[in-house]
């Protein structure tokens, strides 16, 4: 029988060097990798393609929940969490029949979830519900947070989080949206309409079909010589509005 490509996920060596400890006394459970922050493991389940992941949930930075939401629905592992106390966690987990360890955790009850785990993934079609569940329990994230504090890029062969805050303005390219963030731009592979559906509308205004600006990052609004409203951001970047957006963005701009 081919063995469990497990990857383990969490910031704390020492909570690492445990998780890893208990596998090793597992034959038929192969270690494939370790990450210690977010961006590391959005990077190594898309390379290794684990069977399952030990992932704890409060990381700084990325959490573990940002770090699902960033991998492709098709290539979802199974997945054990690993948290602290959380009650919403907690609660969503075992609405969705998710299994989790709850720190600090013995090898008893480490045994009980990597057994549910052997069990969900031997059943014929195993991985379909799981990720499932696993969806299902991302869209009441999504609905508890409501909008992203970061965003995924992928650049060049790595993969990184992108603080949304820190977002100057969006300019379409075709299908991708180019970020514009001080003197860098990252490409992302999304549509304009879909990220302004995902972006908070109190903090992103829409100027035109193609452009999408960060509110706190306008100095002042001019005026074309055909009376059309013109963006200005704090680094001097000049924005046209069109018309049809120009009613929300002087109401937007006069309650921030």
């Amino acid at each position: 029988m081919r063995a469990l490509r497990a990857l383990i996920v969490d910031d704390e060596p020492l909570a690492r060097e445990r998780v890893r400890t208990l596998l090793a006394d597992e034959s038929d459970v192969e270690v494939v990798g370790e990450c210690a922050d977010g961006g590391e493991a959005v990077a190594a389940i898309e390379r290794l393609a684990p069977d399952l992941v030990l992932l704890d949930v409060q990381m700084p930075g990325v959490d573990g929940f940002e770090v699902l939401d960033a991998i492709p629905d098709a290539r979802l592992p199974a997945v054990i969490f690993i948290t602290a106390y959380d009650r919403y966690a907690l609660r969503a987990f075992e609405v969705h029949a998710l299994d989790y360890l709850l720190k600090p955790f013995d090898r008893e009850r480490f045994g009980i979830a990597l057994d549910r785990a052997r069990r969900e993934l031997a059943r014929d079609e195993a991985s379909e519900p799981v990720a499932r569940r696993l969806l299902a329990l991302l869209e009441s994230i999504r609905a508890e947070r409501r909008y992203p504090a970061r965003l995924v890029v992928r650049e060049a062969g790595r993969v990184f989080f992108l603080s949304v805050p820190e977002i100057d303005w969006i300019e379409a390219v075709g299908n991708y949206a180019r970020i514009h963030v001080g003197k860098r731009s990252h490409l992302l592979r999304e549509t304009m309409k879909s990220l302004e559906r995902r972006l908070d509308p109190d903090r992103f205004v829409r100027l035109h079909r193609s452009r999408i600006a960060n509110v706190e990052r306008i100095r002042q609004l001019e005026a074309n010589r055909r009376g059309d409203l013109v963006v200005v951001l704090a680094d001097g970047t000049q924005l046209p509005s069109s018309r049809g957006y120009t009613e929300r963005l002087r109401r937007l701009i006069a309650g921030a």
